[in-house]
């Protein structure tokens, strides 16, 4: 987003402004003649126009007279009982005096409903007020939301300027090399366990896991879980299960002492057996910040710890203690600076395009911030 579309999407605050005024206009306008004298002129009003609209066909050329006298009778009751100084009640009486004759026309009708003009003016000054009410709401709403896109807007510019001022130069090695030793060997360790040991072996450890949050396998559904559990087929390795999911029914007869409750449990879940990888132990590249770090290869040797040779677990406890050994935050700074910068964003900071940007955000966030203060 460039200068030029974040000011143009600076109205905004302007809107705001403009629709807190029109709404204290209108509000202002119906004070002016009373809330409760233009709701009795609405009412009169809607009955008005209702009575047009319900005879003028019958009433009207040589329709239908008991429809005609019931018309005039009707109108001349509503007009009698307005109070006498309802506003546009003048209005009403020249529609009632244009209705007054032995026989009616339809332009007749025409001429009363543009006699009550004066009344349907009254009555927009609520519909206005009512539509002004939406108005603001909706820049209200929408002011709200441009602080949250700027606030984002924000964020992104800042941290596009941070990583700007990284040293793209800086030792990176001495975070990656570890990283990429401990992901190797924990992956291999990972892939030779779900080969070699049993099926129950392996869900113990994906359970074990769970008191690990940043360090848990996704558990195995429940029928699964069973039937491992409690069949003898679970002491054999997943590869195997998997390759008896594979056989018939007579043939897996030879190999399980249950082949129909193997095809249901296991075959129908072999989506999450082969997908049972190592990647909840795997430490991503760039890295996490150095407490995420910290914490979360505490969890891992943990987990790892179960599984894996002594020296994949001390692979684990050399990232625990990586950010003490090394300038963590540059190095993770240059990190994600050469993974993230795209060329385009170079050139924008080095043209100063980004601090540009970031400046015209502030700005505007400061002009809805105290247009939105001020509305209270």
């Amino acid at each position: 987003m460039s200068v030029e579309d974040l000011q143009s999407d600076g109205d905004d605050a302007a809107a705001l402004r403009t629709a807190r005024e029109r709404l204290e206009s209108a509000r202002a306008a119906v004070e002016d003649h009373g809330e409760e004298r233009l709701q009795a002129v609405a009412t009169a009003y809607r009955e008005a126009t209702d009575l047009l609209e319900r005879y003028e066909e019958r009433a009207t050329g040589t329709g239908d007279f008991a429809a005609f006298v019931e018309f005039q009778e009707q109108f001349v009751e509503l007009v009698d009982g307005l109070d006498d100084d309802l506003p546009a009640r003048n209005a009403f009486e020249e529609a009632n005096d244009i209705l007054d004759q032995r026989r009616l026309s339809e332009s007749d009708f025409d001429r009363a409903r543009d006699a009550l003009d004066p009344a349907a003016d009254l009555v927009s000054l609520l519909d206005d007020r009512e539509a002004a009410v939406e108005r603001y709401e909706a820049a209200k709403r929408d002011a709200r939301r441009r602080l949250q896109e700027l606030d984002e807007r924000i964020e992104t510019l800042e941290r596009l300027q941070r990583l700007g001022e990284a040293d793209l130069d800086a030792p990176v090695e001495r975070l990656r090399e570890p990283i990429e030793a401990y992901n190797e060997a924990v992956e291999e360790s990972w892939t030779t366990f779900k080969g070699e040991a049993s099926a129950r072996e392996v869900f113990r450890v994906v359970d074990a896991s769970e008191a690990y949050p940043l360090a848990a396998f996704r558990p195995p559904p429940s029928a699964l879980r069973e039937y491992v559990e409690s069949k003898p087929a679970g002491e054999e390795p997943i590869p195997t299960l998997l390759e008896y999911a594979d056989y018939s029914d007579s043939k897996r007869s030879h190999y399980v002492d249950d082949p129909t409750a193997l095809r249901t449990r296991v075959a129908t879940h072999r989506t999450y057996l082969e997908r049972l990888d190592a990647e909840p132990l795997i430490v991503s590249w760039p890295p996490p910040e150095a407490g995420t770090l910290r914490h979360r290869a505490a969890e891992l040797v943990s987990v790892v710890a179960r599984f894996a040779p002594d020296s994949v677990v001390s692979r684990a406890r050399t990232l625990r203690t990586l950010p003490d050994r090394v300038d963590y935050g540059r190095l993770r700074e240059t990190a994600l600076a050469r993974d993230e910068l795209m060329a385009d964003e170079r050139d924008r900071l080095e043209r100063g395009a980004v601090e540009e940007e970031l400046t015209a955000a502030r700005d505007e966030r400061e002009r809805l911030q105290a247009a939105l203060e001020d509305i209270g």
